[in-house]
């Protein structure tokens, strides 16, 4: 179970640093012009793992995040092949000048925001909760055309920030933490019969005690 934590953290790491070098090509347009395709890539896979190792007690959620992730890699790679490729530009910018392919890359970060919302939740992170407004926010603001320039910069640079600070202290917390209790993961691998019995068992005990 070691690996696995190690794996998912280095997957959310992968991913922070990742976004963080290629977002920063917002601020410095002029560099990592052909290398953000790249970062993306690395960064979507680090989610992807962290994504297939993370804890959660209710696997519907799980899986829904994984598809949504599925679906956000699919999007991108049609989006990149389909229409940035024949546009002669980079995913990033193809995005950035056509904001309704925020909806063919946006799964991908609703499955980021699914798990920065299940940190938030699960250990109370300042960090993890803003993330979970920040994210949206900025990518319905572009999509809508709502927003402004300076305000997605600034919640660009908000999310960048609050994002290595979240990868950085998961290596602060406990390595149980991300463990999880194991004994949930053995009950739901149950057959449905031998749940009832066990819930029967611990009913009957309950009761006697």
């Amino acid at each position: 179970m070691l690996w696995q934590v190690i794996l998912y953290r280095s997957g959310l790491v992968t991913a922070a640093a990742s976004f963080v070098v290629a977002g920063s090509a917002a601020f410095f347009p002029d560099t990592l012009k052909q290398n953000v395709d790249l970062l993306y890539v690395l960064g979507s896979g680090g989610l992807g793992l962290s994504l297939l190792l993370i804890h959660i007690y209710v696997s519907e959620i799980k899986r829904a995040l994984q598809a949504l992730w599925g679906l956000g890699v699919v999007g991108s790679a049609t989006t990149y092949f389909c229409l940035a490729q024949p546009a002669n530009k980079n995913l990033i910018q193809y995005v950035v000048d056509n904001p309704s392919a925020v909806w063919l890359v946006g799964p991908l970060f609703a499955a980021l925001t699914g798990l920065v919302f299940k940190e938030g939740l699960c250990y109370a992170k300042l960090e993890a909760g803003l993330l979970t407004f920040v994210i949206p926010i900025l990518l319905l603001g572009h999509l809508t055309g709502l927003m402004d320039d300076g305000v997605k910069l600034t919640l660009l640079a908000s999310w960048m920030t609050l994002f290595v600070i979240f990868a950085g202290r998961k290596f602060t917390q406990p390595i149980k933490d991300d463990i999880g209790d194991k004994s949930v993961f053995m009950f739901n691998s149950l057959p449905g019969d031998e749940r009832k019995a066990l819930l029967e068992k611990l009913e009957q005990q309950k009761i006697q005690n």
